[in-house]
């Protein structure tokens, strides 16, 4: 359920307040969106002038296990290059692609910020290391949107 569901009496600056609180404590938040293809977004890695990190068609726990893992690198100093590809520790390989419209996939995100917003998808391989641009990716089975182009490392 949303928090906003769990919380009728709240309005949406009651949540963002929450967001906030959790971003200022931690350096970030996970927002997860249900829908039929469900994403989750990092609120607050623009604070420190990083870009927030989005990830499709995952579960609520591993898209906070990954998005955590990968905004911890991040605050580390890892570089998040869209074209880059990571290996997340307990975790998929990842290859890093801007998202076209931050506006329309990660809306707390660029409301909790005080300027623009960039935004990585965080787009991971399956269990072969298939690609979601590959016609074998999860052999057919699942599907995993892009939200960008695809860009070759430098």
């Amino acid at each position: 359920m949303c928090w906003l569901c769990d919380h009728p009496g709240a309005t949406r600056q009651d949540f963002l307040a929450v967001l906030r609180e959790k971003a200022r404590t931690n350096g970030w938040a996970v927002q997860y969106v249900e829908t039929t293809m469900p994403f989750a977004y990092t609120v607050g890695l623009s604070d420190w002038n990083l870009p927030e990190l989005l990830m499709t068609s995952v579960s609520p726990a591993r898209a906070a296990r990954v998005l955590g893992t990968l905004a911890r690198a991040a605050m580390g100093g890892a570089a998040l290059v869209p074209g880059e590809q990571m290996k997340v520790p307990g975790g998929p390989l990842a290859e890093f692609v801007e998202v076209d419209h931050p506006d329309v996939h990660c809306g707390w995100a660029v409301t909790h910020a005080d300027g623009p917003v960039r935004v990585l998808q965080a787009v991971w391989a399956d269990g072969r290391g298939r690609w979601p641009w590959s016609a074998q990716f999860c052999d057919g089975r699942r599907r995993q949107p892009v939200l960008g182009v695809r860009a070759r490392a430098a």
